[in-house]
């Protein structure tokens, strides 16, 4: 489900949104809009999953766990 709302941005912000539209960049203004909020609700979840492992002190299972992930991406 979907529902519209009406927002007002700043000209130099529609400005760019139809900039990339343009372009091809973003299929709407919509999707665009609809793509930096959700990917600001992921950088909200992460800053606030940040926060509670920062004051969970150490956890050996998490110790583990990053270090086999930061072996799988190392760079040979």
């Amino acid at each position: 489900m979907s529902r519209q709302i009406a927002v007002r941005l700043p000209d130099h912000l529609v400005e760019f949104v139809d900039q990339l539209v343009g372009e091809g960049r973003a299929a709407s203004r919509a999707a665009f809009v609809s793509s930096a909020l959700e990917r600001e609700q992921r950088r909200q979840i992460a800053a606030r999953d940040a926060a509670i492992l920062t004051t969970g002190g150490d956890d050996p299972d998490m110790n583990s766990l990053a270090q086999h992930v930061a072996s799988m991406l190392a760079v040979d």
